[in-house]
């Protein structure tokens, strides 16, 4: 028999990223969190915080990264960058400068979640950079970790695919050749993994693009699409219609969705803006995509009605041409959609269905730049700046704060929430916070 999950899955729409037992639901298994719409259903995480209140650690990360922390049982997975041969508070790339290249090693952590401790650590590869990583970013580890209880995925893009289990063994590995990104401005999707299959979008300006799903227990290609598109960043989503799983994929010139089992197109639009960034999300019977550099745009297809080419057709619930994100991912939590515009502090909160705004363009005074997307958890909604300061909105149509809480550190990566927990990765510290 058919359990709750997954039920309630069809029946909404939502994305079938690690759905199925309750510990799916419970735990931060990829940047997204369960569902891939940034919303914990289980998690309490505190509503205020401090560097001396409700801290229950907090431990150095070497290197840098904007991978946001991935939590299961009793571990946080966790990827990093870290110069070869340099210790130290030197081996942090400050916000804003321009990243050094040289010598990497690419490390994946296993992080005890109740001392901070690290349980192991492995060096996927140690190598240069083939190109130069974006100013803003300053890492060559910005894909997050995913995790299905039983293996561990590390992707660093240009410096390869990698499976361990959870004791940190090398199961398998792979490697795609170099990404050439317009401007050297960095890497950053993460694969999407759903049952045996993990999907991963390589788009960059030196074709072939393509998006390619490998066998999560062999490393081995199921299929292939190869695709005229360039630099995308968006994660890839699967999302369940019609008894069939699909891959939505945000891009430049066209919006597509493959079926997971065979990689043919079931259906294709316009793509949003140049440099897409933001992962698409679903729920409610639909997808919202959308972008915000050099443009805005933003889609809700019907899934329903999504068949071949959508572009005349009544699939498009609803459209927008301002104010959409650049850098953070939407956050969709019940029937409300919340976006920043580009990567400024400046909230919208749209009805998902109708399209209709609760509010647009609200001020966040203690947020003025944001690249980290929006999560949501028991009626709140957490927004975290590269100052630092963390804003707690109550969640609902009219903008409420709850709470502005500032630690000693920048932050990029988005937060995980778990339990009573959340978990905040910086420029230097990864932190671990519970009332």
């Amino acid at each position: 028999m058919r359990n709750r999950a997954f039920v309630l899955t069809v029946l909404l729409g939502l994305p079938l990223v690690a759905l199925g037992a309750a510990d799916d639901e419970k735990y931060w298994a990829q940047w997204r969190g369960p569902y891939m719409t940034g919303v914990s259903n289980t998690a309490k995480p505190p509503v205020e915080w401090s560097e001396t209140k409700n801290i229950r650690w907090k431990v150095e990360i070497p290197g840098r990264g904007s991978a946001s922390p991935v939590v299961w049982g009793d571990r946080i997975y966790l990827l990093t960058a870290v110069p070869a041969g340099v210790s130290g508070p030197a081996q942090h790339q400050p916000r804003g400068g321009l990243p050094q290249r040289g010598m990497h090693q690419y490390k994946v952590m296993a992080i005890d979640r109740k001392t901070g401790k690290t349980v192991w650590e492995r060096v996927a590869r140690e190598e240069e950079p083939h190109e130069a990583s974006h100013q803003d970013n300053g890492t060559w580890a910005s894909s997050s970790a995913i995790t299905d209880g039983t293996s561990v995925f590390a992707y660093f893009e240009s410096r390869g695919l990698y499976a361990y289990d959870l004791n940190g063994k090398l199961l398998w590995q792979t490697d795609f050749g170099d990404k050439r990104m317009r401007n050297q401005f960095g890497e950053g999707s993460t694969p999407a993994l759903h049952g045996n299959y993990l999907v991963v979008v390589w788009d960059h300006i030196t074709g072939p693009s393509f998006v390619v799903t490998l066998d999560k227990r062999t490393g081995e290609e199921v299929w292939r699409a190869n695709r005229d598109e360039m630099d995308t960043w968006a994660t890839p989503l699967v999302v369940e219609h019609g008894g069939r799983a699909q891959v939505v994929v945000n891009a430049m010139n066209r919006i597509r969705s493959y079926d997971l089992e065979t990689g043919k197109i079931v259906w294709e639009g316009p793509g949003t803006t140049m440099n897409v960034i933001p992962s698409p999300v679903s729920g409610l019977g639909m997808v919202f995509v959308m972008s915000g550099f050099r443009g805005n745009n933003l889609k809700a297809i019907k899934l329903a009605d999504a068949k071949g080419d959508i572009s005349t057709t009544g699939a498009i619930a609803w459209q927008l041409d301002r104010d959409t994100p650049y850098v953070p991912s939407p956050l969709l939590y019940g029937n409300i959609l919340y976006f920043l515009k580009t990567n400024n502090g400046l909230l919208s909160a749209y009805d998902a269905v109708s399209g209709k705004p609760h509010y647009q363009v609200q001020r966040l005074p203690k947020a003025p730049e944001v690249f980290a997307s929006p999560v949501g958890a028991d009626g709140r909604v957490y927004i975290t700046s590269r100052d630092g300061v963390t804003m707690v909105l109550k969640h609902g149509p009219a903008y409420e704060v709850l709470a502005e809480n500032t630690l000693d550190d920048g932050f990029d990566a988005s937060p995980a929430l778990v339990d009573g927990e959340i978990f905040l990765r910086g420029y230097r510290y990864l932190y671990c916070i519970g009332g």
